[in-house]
């Protein structure tokens, strides 16, 4: 019964513990005026609060019970505070897993060989717990003043449609409903489009684009129709778009035999790293975006096409 006890009060001091570092170690790696999240908080962050937990949470079993549950702690609070899509937390998940692991891994071997030099075993501890958050802070500064530009990437979609060109136009100005098959993405947190409106005609007019977790607002820069449409990205308001932006959308559209074809290409800058991570998932994201979208229009068009014969 009382091993039953400790071991509970160890996962809960762990939990507690590794949570706290995780959710610090977040605001210390959004901070120093920078939009970028890179190695600090996919690795050196669950590190350090992988470390902890093994500083507090003696048995073994309580260190990895401890680590689970505060990092399942930390994320639910990052996403019901709307500081993170859930999107962004599931495709995280595999970084911060591996960082917290490593993290246990040190803490365990330090902890059992630190009595060897440290007679105030409980005091270094305590000592080397304090130092963490400074150890995420300078590591914050030093990954922002080495930072890059944000990537930029075009994500190209094409689609052929049994329609016209004047028609195609029309319809991609204004969409007073958008539905299709939810893109896997979709079922994991990516938003989905619900809606567009124009508002004026030509260049210097806005579009909105509606989804379910927010807008995108935009203006047409580009207006030669029915051929081709450029509009800058204005004004983002969605989950997760500090660390990813989108800046620009461009349309083409050309008659091909006795149908018309559309490419759709979308402008994003990303401020997530490691590139070789995530930029398979942006792209992925912004082509899901596309298929949405594309996959209505041929839903209209095929509709339309069925009933006019």
């Amino acid at each position: 019964m009382a091993d039953n006890k400790r071991a509970f009060q160890g996962i809960l001091v762990g939990a507690v513990t590794g949570a706290g570092f995780g959710l610090l170690g977040f605001i210390l790696a959004h901070g120093h005026g920078s939009s970028s999240m890179g190695s600090v908080m996919f690795f050196l962050v669950p590190l350090a609060a992988g470390f902890a937990i093994a500083m507090v949470a003696p048995p073994a079993e309580s260190m990895i019970a401890s680590a689970g549950l505060s990092l399942l702690v930390a994320l639910v609070i990052l996403i019901t505070t709307k500081a993170e899509g859930v999107l962004c937390v599931v495709l995280a998940f595999p970084l911060l897993i591996f960082g917290v692991c490593a993290g246990l891994l040190a803490g365990y071997a330090f902890r059992k060989f630190s009595g060897r030099f440290a007679r105030g075993d409980t005091t270094f501890r305590s000592v080397i717990l304090l130092l963490l958050p400074l150890v995420i802070f300078a590591g914050r500064r030093a990954e922002v003043g080495n930072g890059g530009r944000p990537r930029q990437e075009v994500v190209t979609s094409k689609i052929h449609l049994l329609a016209q060109p004047q028609d195609v136009w029309a319809d991609l100005q204004s969409l007073d409903s958008i539905a299709a098959r939810k893109q896997l993405l979709m079922y994991v947190g990516l938003p989905i489009p619900l809606r567009c409106v124009m508002q004026g005609s030509g260049a210097g007019a806005k579009r909105t684009c509606y989804f379910d977790q927010g807008y995108i607002e935009e203006t047409v820069l580009e207006w030669s129709p029915p051929n081709h449409m450029v509009l800058s990205i204005d004004r983002t308001n969605m989950p997760g778009r500090q660390w990813l932006d989108f800046e620009g959308a461009e349309y083409e559209i050309h008659r091909q035999g006795a149908g018309t074809v559309l490419t759709r290409a979308t402008t994003i800058s990303s401020n997530l790293y490691p590139s070789w991570y995530w930029r398979r998932f942006e792209l992925w994201g912004v082509a899901s975006e596309h298929a949405y979208l594309l996959s209505d229009l041929a839903r209209r068009f095929s509709s339309s096409a069925s009933e006019s014969q």
